[in-house]
This record gives C-alpha cells, sequence and structure tokens, in this order.
C-alpha cells in the first residue's frame, strides 16, 4: 500500500513538473537568469581596489555640497536599493523631480533614469552628485575633496596603477560604476530559469503565465525583466494626472521627439516587492494596485482579483538575496577639506 502511495505521488509530481514544462521554455526565451559572476563593465574592468572605493564613494556624504547626501541616501543598500519615497529629498530638503529607481542589478539596465538619459553607470553616477536638487556639488569640488585627504588618493593610486592622473571625476564614476556592478541579487525565478522546479509555488508559477500571456513581458522581459525599451506611458489608456503628472514628459526631455511625450523606459522589476511607492511619479504604494493599472493603461485588460495576486505571487519571486554590504570606514578629513555648504538654494 505504502509503495503504491509512493508511486501516484511520484507521478503526480512528474506530471506537476511536466504541466509547467512549457512554461519554462517560453520563459527561457523571454528572460535571462542572473550571472553567478559580476558582469564586464565596457571601458572599465573590475577589479577588487576599485570595488573597494567605489563602495566608499556611494556611501561617503561629503561628495554633496552640503555633507549630508551621499547615494545610499536615495539608493539606501538595506531597503531595496532605493529610499521608499515618492520622490528623494536632496539639498536644502528640496523634492526631486522623480521616483528613485533601484541601484540593485542596475548593471543590467540599457541604460539609466527613467528617461534613459544615461548611457550606463558611470555617466549616471555624474549627474546626481551636480543636480541642484540632490547633491548640488561640482566637479572640481568633488576632486579638491577627494584630493584634500590622504587615503582617497592612495585609493585612487591603487585602483587606477599606471595613470598620470588617478583622481579624475571620470575615475570617480568608473569607481561608483564598479560597486554598483556588484549588487546582484539572485532570487527563486533564477532557481526556477536554472532547473529547480521547486523554487516557485503554484500561485508564483500561474502569475508567470499570465505575465506571459498577457503581454507583461513584451516590456518586462530579459534578466532585469525590464530596464530596457522605451515606451509610453498609457499605450492603451492614460491614468489619472496624479498617477501620470502632465508636466513630466518622460523621454521627450531627452530627444525632444513629440513621439517620446509621456514615453519611459521600462521598468526594471527585480525586487519591485521591496521598492514601493510605483512609477516615476511614486503614487501608487500598493504592488498589487500598480499591477491593476499596468494592465489597463499598457495591455487594455481589467484583470480579476485573482488573475491580480497571482501576478503579485511571480513579482514577490523577482525579490532576490541582498548583498552582504559592510560600511565602509571613510578617509578622515584634513585642514584642506572643503567645508559643507548647507545654505537653502535660492527660491
Amino acid at each position: 500500500m505504502a509503495h503504491h502511495l509512493k508511486l501516484a505521488c511520484a507521478v503526480l509530481a512528474l506530471s506537476a513538473g511536466g504541466a509547467w514544462a512549457d512554461v519554462r521554455e517560453d520563459a527561457l526565451d523571454t528572460f535571462r537568469a542572473l550571472p553567478s559572476t559580476v558582469p564586464a563593465v565596457k571601458e572599465n574592468p573590475i577589479t577588487p581596489a576599485k570595488i573597494e572605493l567605489g563602495k566608499a564613494l556611494f556611501f561617503d556624504p561629503r561628495m554633496s555640497a552640503s555633507g549630508v547626501f551621499s547615494c545610499n541616501s536615495c539608493h539606501n543598500l538595506a531597503t531595496g536599493g532605493d529610499d521608499n519615497l515618492e520622490t528623494s529629498i536632496g539639498h536644502g530638503w528640496q523634492h526631486g523631480p522623480r521616483n528613485a529607481p533601484t541601484a540593485l542589478n542596475s548593471v543590467f539596465n540599457e541604460a539609466q533614469f527613467w528617461d534613459g538619459r544615461a548611457a550606463d553607470l558611470a555617466e549616471q553616477a555624474k549627474g546626481p552628485v551636480q543636480a541642484g536638487v540632490e547633491m548640488a556639488n561640482t566637479p572640481e569640488n568633488v576632486l579638491k575633496t577627494l584630493n584634500s585627504m590622504p587615503q582617497y588618493v592612495t585609493w585612487f593610486q591603487e585602483a587606477f596603477a599606471g595613470e598620470a592622473e588617478p583622481v579624475s571625476f571620470d575615475n570617480f564614476a568608473k569607481a561608483i560604476e564598479a560597486f554598483e556592478a556588484t549588487l546582484i541579487t539572485p532570487a527563486p525565478f533564477d532557481a526556477w530559469l536554472n532547473g529547480d522546479d521547486d523554487a516557485l509555488d503554484a500561485q508564483q508559477l500561474a502569475g508567470l503565465e499570465h505575465f506571459m500571456e498577457l503581454g507583461c513581458s513584451t516590456c518586462h522581459s530579459g534578466v532585469n525583466v525590464g530596464g530596457h525599451g522605451y515606451y509610453p506611458f498609457g499605450l492603451i489608456e492614460k491614468p489619472g494626472a496624479e498617477v501620470l503628472p502632465v508636466g513630466d514628459k518622460g523621454r521627450f526631455a531627452v530627444t525632444q521627439t513629440v513621439d517620446d511625450e509621456y514615453v519611459f523606459r521600462a521598468a526594471p522589476l527585480r525586487n519591485i516587492a521591496l521598492t514601493a511607492p510605483y512609477f516615476h511619479s511614486g503614487k501608487v504604494w500598493d504592488l498589487k494596485v500598480a499591477v491593476q493599472i499596468m494592465a489597463e493603461s499598457q495591455l487594455g485588460e481589467e484583470i480579476s482579483d485573482e488573475t491580480a495576486d497571482q501576478l503579485v505571487a511571480f513579482l514577490g519571486a523577482l525579490t532576490g538575496e541582498l548583498p552582504e554590504v559592510t560600511y565602509p570606514i571613510l578617509p578622515a578629513e584634513t585642514r584642506a577639506t572643503p567645508r559643507p555648504d548647507n545654505h537653502l538654494p535660492l527660491q
């Protein structure tokens, strides 16, 4: 009797695995599992010295004019790689114009920022440092700050050995890029793509099947389940002005092309369950509501509660194991280190 029961269970398990075999085949055509090693970055060889320098710079608030804000302020590695605010708070307690994207797995994005205005992470790293509503600094003051601290000078020399001027704004950005390239979060979905049938439960698998059949994966595909391609927000039906503010025309600000009005880069969906609120406006705090809005505005579908729950369950399978990051001990300031500017900006 026990033998027959075991045999029956084995047959059921095999049938269940077989039932999802076609889904995995389709998924492997649409997505890619995260690599097991740090990816190569164009024109920026990743080395341990460069990673450690980049980590220090990522956490150092003295890279901002006020001495208050670091990269980690808006891309907090303890809270999903973002700040969990509608829009970030920067210099003089100003609010930025858009929701901060996660830094986790951002190395796999085709371009950076919601409008794709930065081609890579090195270019992206230069933007917030100089933005008046973010860190409000200048390249000249950043270099003056770095050169005032002997430990930083040594670290740059080690990370960019052989260069005539290792302490440069370009190398500042490359070091941050090298550190961010290590922020990879393998998730249950990766294990399932790699052949582990038990990595996803039935609800998550049903959600994955809906994700592909409904057409969500048309925009959200590849290794980052998004992060590439530009699409109108409101392809079928525009959401309300609160979710899609009329004053933010997205990629139009970069290209000045009418066809790019209200066009945005497809959001990467890894760790999406950790990064509320959602959309570039940061106005939606509930992931299920965000899924329903996307179904209506992008696909013209009014999905059931059950389907929405299954989609949310699948998105939960994209929550990965966060890298363990030890908070760096930063170089000490000297008399030559520029003093912080905490004056409020002119209104």
